[in-house]
């Protein structure tokens, strides 16, 4: 029998050694390389021929495998439905990774529930018992005859279970508590995860069978693992939000089956989570019109939204100023003040400044800053907008408002809940439009939109 092939992994990034150290040389880390032993073969995936030897493969023509069926199950949840670009994928690996509590297992427990109305379904849990997956169900309303329940921590029985061929759709919750017995590590080390993938990908691909696996993430907010997780899986999703209220964003940071734009909004009630019809409405529901509050016309995926911006300006009491933002990067706002104050006449130097993205919602848009901006001037003024106006622009070191994409849909959503008018770039290749005011720097909107 062949001697196992050994080898050192970092925990953290997934470095490999030949030899064990303290100290990881790409990430810097200490005390995070751990041996890994090498798996050679795997029972069912073919991985056990001997080294050297193969066979010719048969190559069929490009438009025979384009013209091949595509089965996709579905979730019965449209804008769930949207980011994975149409249903499920027979025979697709998928990977969800949110924060602790933000709705994993109650997502997947819900969609385990609508697909097995039509389909059998495998619910695998390795972190709860059956007791608690069963109070979750009955919590939720979930009864589906052909929806099936198991707990192991053993990827190998899991991955026996699937190759069976006995059920269209698994989910496995959570990939960071399977273990493959050949490995000499602890779950959720980085040789475990790595292993415990590759046998759970082999046994969907060979029996065609959907599967959706539970990832967990780091402080930092990434998924936990080495990288090569989100590289062998089909389909990567993240679920964003609060965990304690708020909307949940779901979105899709890789797909094989369709476009990485969309995004479902969320919302969690007792009977687990729901999309948001009009969540623009229910952002707005509450707000005050007041100084520092300016509202943003953004898109999650391909969706326009409206959000709150909020802005605090106060007269620091110590002698460095203190920037703090909520739902926003804190170093993209450090950036907009000192555009700031080198552009226009706002002394910002001695303010503390705070920002809030109302709602739970995380802006990674860059239409966001000319709101921000906005926000900041008004509540350092004290004064509010001129009119019942929303607000979207890019906006660069010199101060000018630059182009935003899909502005017609921004636009588009600010009239139906009754906007009077937008500020913002002009629209590419557009007719004049008195509904969009044009704005070509920050001094000009300040200027002309804010009053007591």
């Amino acid at each position: 029998m062949a001697k196992p092939l050994v080898k050192f992994v970092c925990n953290n990034c997934g470095a490999q050694y030949s030899s064990w150290q303290g100290r990881c040389v790409q990430c810097g880390e200490w005390n995070t390389i751990a041996q890994e032993v090498q798996i050679m073969a795997t029972a069912g995936t073919g991985l056990n021929k001997k080294a050297g030897t193969g066979s010719v493969l048969e190559a069929g023509g490009v438009t025979a495998a384009a013209n091949a069926k595509d089965e996709r199950m579905q979730t019965g949840i449209v804008d769930v439905d949207a980011v994975l670009g149409g249903g499920i994928v027979s025979g697709s690996v998928n990977l969800i990774a949110g924060q602790p509590g933000i709705g994993k297992s109650t997502l997947l427990l819900q969609l385990a529930a609508r697909v097995a109305q039509n389909h059998d379904v495998l619910y695998v849990s390795g972190e709860e018992s059956e007791h608690q997956v069963g109070m979750r169900a009955q919590r939720l309303g979930v009864d589906a005859q052909r929806l099936k329940l198991a707990t192991t921590n053993i990827a190998e029985d899991v991955a026996a279970t699937v190759t069976a061929g006995n059920y269209d759709f698994v989910v496995v919750d959570s990939i960071q508590t399977m273990t493959v017995q050949a490995v000499a590590a602890a779950p959720g080390s980085v040789s475990q995860i790595t292993n415990s993938t590759a046998v759970l990908v082999a046994a969907a691909k060979a029996s065609n069978t959907a599967m959706f696996v539970v990832g967990h993430v780091t402080k930092e907010g990434s998924i936990a693992g080495p990288k090569v997780l989100e590289h062998i899986v089909d389909v990567v999703l993240q679920l964003e939000g609060d965990a304690y209220g708020g909307f949940k964003v779901l979105r899709a940071t890789k797909n094989r089956f369709g476009p990485t734009s969309e995004a479902a909004i969320l919302e969690m009630d007792g009977e687990g989570l729901k999309p948001v019809l009009n969540p623009s409405q229910a952002l707005l529901a509450e707000r005050q019109i007041t100084d520092g509050s300016v509202v943003l016309a953004t898109l999650e995926g391909t969706r326009p939204l409206l959000v709150e911006v909020q802005a605090l300006v106060n007269k620091t009491a110590y002698g460095y100023p203190k920037r703090a933002a909520s739902g926003i990067d804190l170093n993209r706002v450090n950036l907009l003040v000192a555009m700031l104050e080198r552009r226009t006449k706002l002394s910002l130097s001695d303010q503390d400044i705070y920002i809030n993205i109302v709602g739970g919602i995380r802006l990674s848009d860059p239409a966001a800053d000319l709101a921000i901006c906005m926000a900041i001037g008004s509540a350092a003024k004290g004064l509010q907008l001129k009119q019942n106006a929303v607000v979207f622009g890019e906006v660069g070191l010199s101060g000018e408002v630059r182009h935003v994409p899909f502005i017609e849909k921004r636009v588009a959503e600010a009239k139906k809940l009754g906007f009077d008018v937008a500020i913002g770039p002009a629209a590419r290749g557009a007719k004049s439009n008195k509904f969009l005011h044009v704005v070509p720097d920050v001094r000009t909107a300040l200027n002309e939109f804010l009053e007591r």
